[in-house]
C-alpha cells in the first residue's frame, strides 16, 4: 500500500514532496523535486539529494529561530544535529549557528559556580548543574572546541570541572531516566577522546550499569523510560509493555555515539555493541509498515499514528550501524528503506519544517494529538542526525 494513501488522514491532499530545494530567504521559491528512483528504491538518489533535504530544513529552522536558545536540553539536542549537518555540508553558516548558541550561554550548562548548591534531580534552575539535561549542552562545545584550529581550552573549560567534580564523588545514580543516556554518554565519550583521561569511560560503564538495573528489560533489550513505567507496575493501555519510542530513540542513538568514541581495545566495547544489536532486533520487528514507529513502541494502538522524533533517531542509529559495518545490510537496509521514505514523504513538510514530533513529555499519551504542525527543536535535531547519516550511506 502506497505510504501516502495510508496516513491520508494524517496529511494534506496533494503532498507528494520526497525531495525539497531550499532558498534560504524565501520558502515561496523552494522547487519541488520528485525522483522516481528514490521512490521505487526508497533510498536517495545521491548525496546531493540528501543535502538538499539538510539545508531545507535546517535552514528553514533557523530562519524561524534567530535567537540563540537556553543550554537546557531541547535547545542542545537540536545542535546536535545541527553539528551533524555541519559536518557533511560544510555549511559556515550552520557552524556559526552553534558559536553563537555557544557565546550566549557561556559555554555552560547550569551556571551555579557553588559546588555545595549542585543537584542532579530533575530541575530546570541554575543549581540543577549535575542533572544531564544541562549536560548535553557539554557534546556541542567539545564539538565545536575539536572543529577549530586554535583550540581554544575555555570552550571546554566547564564541562570538565562539572564532570569530573561528578566522577570525583561516590554517586553512581546521576542517569536514572532513559533521555539521559543521550543526554550525557556522549559527554563522557568525547571528553575521554580529548583528554586520555581512562575515568571517563570507567564512570560511564558504572553510571550505565545503574541504569541498567533500574530501566533495562533484558527480554527486549529495550528501556523503560524510568523507574515509574517498568513492566508489570506499569502497562500500556493493552496490558503490553510500554516502551516510549523517544525515550529509546535517545538510547540507541546515544549507544551509536558512545560506540563511535570508543578506542577498539575499549573494556565494554563488545558488551555495548550487542546490546545495540539486540535493540536494532528488537525495534525491526516493532516498524509500523508505513516506515514509522509508533509511540508506544509495542503497543501500536496505544496512541497510534506516525511520530518522527524516535523515528528519527532509530533511523539515524540503524544507519550508523550500517556505516560501520555493525548491522547486516540485508537485514536491515530495508528498515531504513522505510524509516526514510516516513521521514522524506510524510514527517517534512513544504517549507522545510518537520511534523509529527511528539511534544515534550515522558511517555506515549492516548489522544495526544500529533500532526503535521507538531515540531520542535529536539525532533529538528534527530532529524538532521539522520539525514546526515543518511549523506554518509550513499558513499
Amino acid at each position: 500500500m502506497n505510504l501516502k494513501n495510508h496516513l491520508k488522514s494524517f496529511v494534506p491532499l496533494g503532498f507528494s514532496t520526497l525531495l525539497l530545494i531550499s532558498c534560504k530567504n524565501s520558502t515561496e521559491d523552494k522547487a519541488q523535486v520528485i525522483n522516481q528512483e528514490s521512490v521505487e528504491t526508497g533510498l536517495p538518489e545521491s548525496k546531493d539529494s540528501v543535502l538538499k533535504i539538510i539545508n531545507s530544513v535546517n535552514e528553514h529552522w533557523q530562519n524561524t529561530h534567530p535567537e540563540p536558545g537556553s543550554a537546557f536540553w531541547h535547545p542542545a539536542a537540536y545542535h546536535t544535529g545541527n553539528i551533524e549537518a555541519y559536518k557533511v555540508t560544510g555549511n559556515k553558516e550552520f557552524l556559526d549557528y552553534s558559536t553563537a548558541w555557544a557565546e550566549h550561554n557561556e559555554w555552560k550548562g547550569a551556571k551555579s559556580d557553588d559546588k555545595s548548591a549542585w543537584k542532579y534531580n530533575y530541575g530546570e534552575t541554575d543549581d540543577h548543574v549535575l542533572f544531564g539535561d544541562w549536560q548535553i549542552a557539554f557534546q556541542t562545545y567539545i564539538d565545536l572546541y575539536t572543529l577549530e584550529d586554535s583550540k581554544d581550552p575555555d570552550k571546554i573549560a566547564r564541562a570538565l570541572e562539572v564532570m569530573e567534580y561528578e566522577m570525583s564523588t561516590d554517586i553512581n545514580d546521576y542517569w536514572w531516566w532513559a533521555d539521559g543516556l543521550y543526554m550525557v554518554m556522549p559527554v563522557m565519550t568525547k571528553l575521554y577522546k580529548v583528554t586520555g583521561n581512562e575515568l571517563y569511560l570507567e564512570k560511564l560503564d558504572e553510571y550505565l550499569t545503574y541504569s541498567d538495573s533500574i530501566m533495562l528489560d533484558e527480554e527486549t533489550g529495550l528501556y523503560f523510560r524510568d523507574a515509574k513505567y517498568v513492566y508489570p507496575k506499569h502497562k500500556s493501555l493493552n496490558g503490553k509493555k510500554d516502551f516510549w519510542a523517544r525515550g529509546d530513540g535517545w538510547v540507541f542513538a546515544g549507544l551509536a555515539k558512545v560506540i563511535q568514541d570508543l578506542p577498539a581495545d575499549a573494556t565494554h566495547r563488545h558488551e555495548y555493541i550487542d546490546r545495540f544489536k539486540k535493540m536494532a532486533a528488537t525495534l525491526k520487528e516493532a516498524q509500523q509498515p508505513e516506515g514509522y514507529w509508533t509511540r508506544s513502541i509495542l503497543d501500536p494502538e496505544h496512541a497510534p499514528g506516525p511520530e518522527t522524533s524516535g523515528t528519527a533517531f532509530f533511523t539515524y542509529a540503524y544507519l550508523w550501524g550500517l556505516n560501520k559495518g555493525i548491522l547486516d545490510e540485508e537485514t536491515y537496509l530495508p528498515v531504513v528503506k522505510k524509516s526514510w521514505e516516513y521521514l522524506t514523504e510524510i514527517a517534512l513538510q513544504e517549507d522545510g519544517s518537520v511534523g509529527y514530533v511528539q511534544p515534550i513529555g515522558e511517555k506515549a499519551i492516548p489522544g495526544q494529538v500529533v500532526d503535521k504542525n507538531s515540531t520542535a527543536d529536539f525532533g529538528v535535531g534527530a532529524y538532521l542526525l539522520a539525514a546526515s547519516e543518511m549523506y554518509r550511506f550513499i558513499d
